[in-house]
């Protein structure tokens, strides 16, 4: 108190340690929406959280509120968000035409539309109703899935339903590491 007080005798006023252009500064996440999301990297499943605004990611942290990682992240999932806005990142598919001779660069949507007729056609060109002995089986054989390590309980839960009950596939497992 008494240093403020000679400052004022001294200088006529208290310096502001804090500029105008430092008072203005905000959190770059503030305002955004935000959406809980997996770690794509390993089994473990730690919990993020993605910020957007107007539609496109604008950062990515550990989710304080998980009881798995408890808001810390690996560097590999602190670097998450590199990952996905990275220039360098691949957001094309290679394609080569059955007999072709050469790889063509085809759009993503193109490519998971492609794969969802050919999953159609297949499924319905292999359907089985009846098995031989009468049964009814309501399958097919003719395609299988495999679940990738960073699926959590739900996910794994969901797709059994839509593979199996939805589509008739037999064939469904899932790829995990612990």
């Amino acid at each position: 108190m008494r240093l403020l007080k000679l400052l004022k005798q001294h200088v006529g006023m208290v310096p502001n340690p804090i500029s105008d252009a430092t008072r203005e500064i905000r959190a770059r996440t503030r305002g955004a929406d935000v959406s809980i999301s997996v770690c794509p990297y390993c089994a473990v499943g730690c919990s993020q959280l993605v910020y957007s605004k107007n539609g496109r990611v604008i950062n990515i942290e550990g989710n304080d509120a998980s009881p798995i990682n408890g808001g810390t992240l690996c560097p590999k999932g602190a670097a998450t968000f590199g990952l996905l806005t990275s220039p360098a990142r691949v957001t094309t598919v290679k394609y080569r035409a059955p007999y072709g001779d050469r790889w063509e660069e085809r759009p993503l949507e193109w490519a998971m539309e492609r794969i969802a007729q050919r999953v159609k056609e297949t499924r319905d060109a292999h359907f089985e109703e009846i098995a031989v002995d009468g049964t009814i089986v309501n399958r097919t054989l003719a395609i299988g899935h495999l679940g990738g390590a960073t699926l959590d309980n739900e996910e794994n839960y969901l797709i059994k339903k839509l593979f199996t009950a939805g589509l008739g596939i037999v064939a469904v497992e899932n790829q995990a590491r612990i």
